[in-house]
């Protein structure tokens, strides 16, 4: 999948499974202790000398938000990839100063694939 490879710094070892609204939903709750199903999680294992770790999107939550946010679905999938890959690798968004390095990050990486800024909205017009 370009999107993680786009995203990978090095090697790694990436399982991305998409999973259905109840599996998404418990692992959630499980992992993060939130109640509902999200578009993507990210199951860091190592980082050296490779990164490894999971990828879970739920296809039904990326489908309704792309639809919510009036967005091409390849370029929010391609989004929640590049995202969760940074996560895979350490990226974190827990205040303001990391979250603004970690959007740019994500913003020139969709751009060299050919996607736009998507903290924009991107109306699909």
């Amino acid at each position: 999948m370009r999107w993680a490879r786009a995203a990978l710094v090095g090697g790694g070892e990436i399982a991305i499974r998409l999973v259905e609204a109840d599996e998404g939903q418990a692992l959630n709750k499980e992992y993060r202790g939130k109640d509902y199903a999200t578009n993507v999680l990210s199951f860091p294992y190592d980082s050296e000398p490779v990164v490894m770790g999971d990828l879970v999107i739920c296809p039904s939550v990326v489908a309704r938000e792309a639809n919510e946010q009036n967005k091409p679905l390849a370029a929010h999938y391609a989004h929640l990839t590049v995202h969760g890959m940074l996560h895979l690798q350490g990226w974190d968004h827990d205040n303001d100063e990391d979250a603004e390095a970690m959007e740019n990050e994500e913003r020139e990486i969709l751009a060299a694939l050919g996607y736009p800024d998507p903290y924009l909205g991107n109306p699909a017009e």
